[in-house]
């Protein structure tokens, strides 16, 4: 039978027990499979240079509306003195997650609809593409379930 000494069985215990909590760690959420509402097994998309941009970008321009970590004002859903509604969540807590890209593109590039909002056009100060990484951006802070739904609706919306 092997004795083995104490530091020798610390040194073999370690690499073990980083293995063991390494697994009960959950994946990132981006480029993970996750199921939607219909049971179709969809993998996140992660661009981590986009939505690093994008996490630039917001910081700079959306963020002292729509809060650091896209929590939005704590009132969006009640209209404010002026009678508009206040910038909504952007993180998952809020509505974005109802609308297809090409509404989030839409509202960010052209403001909110006359009477509705604050939201200021974007369109002469950020490309196109600086658009599609504030969006990847906030959905890469939605949760998987919220994700798949929104999935299932832009999926609807790109059969129009």
């Amino acid at each position: 039978m092997v004795l083995i000494n104490t530091k020798m069985r610390s040194l073999l215990i370690i690499p073990l027990l980083l293995s063991v909590t390494a697994c009960d760690s959950p994946p990132p959420v981006e480029g993970r499979v996750i199921q939607t509402q219909s049971g179709e097994s969809i993998v996140r998309p992660h661009n981590e240079s986009q939505i690093a941009a994008g996490a630039v970008i917001y910081q700079r321009d959306c963020a002292q509306c729509h809060g650091i970590n896209g929590e939005g004002d704590p009132e969006w859903r009640k209209r404010d003195a002026d009678g508009m509604y206040p910038p909504p969540p952007l993180n998952g807590t809020g509505h974005a997650w109802h609308h297809p890209t090409t509404f989030l593109q839409g509202r960010i590039k052209n403001g909110s609809e006359v009477g509705q909002g604050k939201m200021p056009a974007w369109g002469g100060k950020l490309s196109d593409d600086e658009i599609e990484s504030v969006i990847a951006w906030f959905q890469s802070q939605w949760p998987d379930e919220l994700y798949g739904v929104w999935y299932e609706i832009e999926q609807r919306a790109l059969k129009r």
